[in-house]
């Protein structure tokens, strides 16, 4: 019944739609929040203490600071990973289809090849895989 008043009154004026499905888009996304704050406001004990309180990571207790230096070197060593990782997986396709292939996609394999060996080349000259 809803769903058919709906439809008749969209007939008459065609961007009614869009306000409808925004306001049906924010309410998907509000309710759950919505219910979760309910849930914890009218059902959870609220019971603070030294322990509920404290800093808890990891299921251990944090001991000394929080600011450690990290390395740079393996955030860009798990980059350079990452950049060669998802893109040997482009080859896959080529290598399925090779037989099948023109030669203008045989010459742009080649290139990103060339591209992905090139950058290689570049992180090997930078010492970006040499651990020091």
């Amino acid at each position: 019944m809803l769903v058919e008043a709906i439809l008749m009154t969209t007939t008459d004026h065609n961007y009614l739609v869009l306000p409808m499905l925004m306001v049906a888009a924010v309410g998907f996304a509000l309710t759950p929040l919505a219910a979760a704050w309910a849930w914890a406001h009218f059902f959870s004990p609220a019971k603070p203490g030294k322990d509920k309180n404290a800093i808890y990571e990891c299921g251990l207790e944090a001991k000394g600071d929080a600011w450690i230096h990290f390395r740079s070197e393996y955030y860009l060593y798990g980059i350079i990973f990452l950049v060669f990782d998802v893109e040997t997986i482009f080859l896959l396709p080529f290598a399925v289809a090779f037989t099948g292939l023109s030669v203008g996609a045989f010459v742009a394999m080649i290139i990103f090849l060339l591209l992905l060996v090139e950058g290689l080349v570049w992180a090997w000259r930078k010492g970006i895989l040499n651990w020091h």
